[in-house]
């Protein structure tokens, strides 16, 4: 395959990356905010299920794109922007495991409140502040990529 056509799918990928994980949070935060149980219950599990058809494909193929293209330049893995932007999608990473065992129990949780007609338990609200708090920087983090995406320079890369 191609320079130009693994670095658009690379950009594109990280697109879908960066609008999911931002699209989501924004909705959960919102349906959190609305304290409306139904609709707590319901944007959980959709944050779920689109970390899993869009989040996780997505998160795999980032490093395996960089990597191709990297390898088509024959450019070393020492390279400053390519150490920097590996050790903030690391950094992202490590907050997104936690995010995603807690957005799961948050679904569950919420799920059975509204089956059984209970308000959130307190525990809901403590995981959705560490929720808040672990998405904070693995957003950052993917910001500072996206810009040392943008902004870096790499000789005989056109296209």
């Amino acid at each position: 395959m191609s320079y130009p056509a693994i670095k658009t799918l690379h950009i594109l990928s990280m697109v879908l990356l960066f609008g999911t994980g931002f699209g989501s949070a924004f909705y959960k935060w919102m349906a959190d905010r609305s304290g409306r149980l139904e609709t707590i219950a319901t944007t959980n599990r959709h944050v779920v299920l689109a970390d899993w058809l869009f989040t996780t494909p997505t998160v795999l193929f980032q490093p395996i794109s960089g990597l191709w293209m990297l390898s088509q330049l024959q450019l070393p893995l020492s390279t400053n922007w390519v150490l920097v932007s590996l050790a903030l999608y690391v950094l992202a990473g490590c907050c997104w495991l936690p995010v995603v065992w807690l957005q799961i129990r948050m679904r569950d949780i919420s799920t059975q409140a509204l089956c059984l007609g209970h308000p959130l338990p307190q525990h809901y609200w403590q995981y959705a502040r560490y929720w808040f708090y672990l998405g904070l920087p693995a957003f950052l983090a993917m910001v500072m990529v996206v810009v040392l995406m943008v902004s870096k320079h790499v000789p005989g890369a056109s296209g």
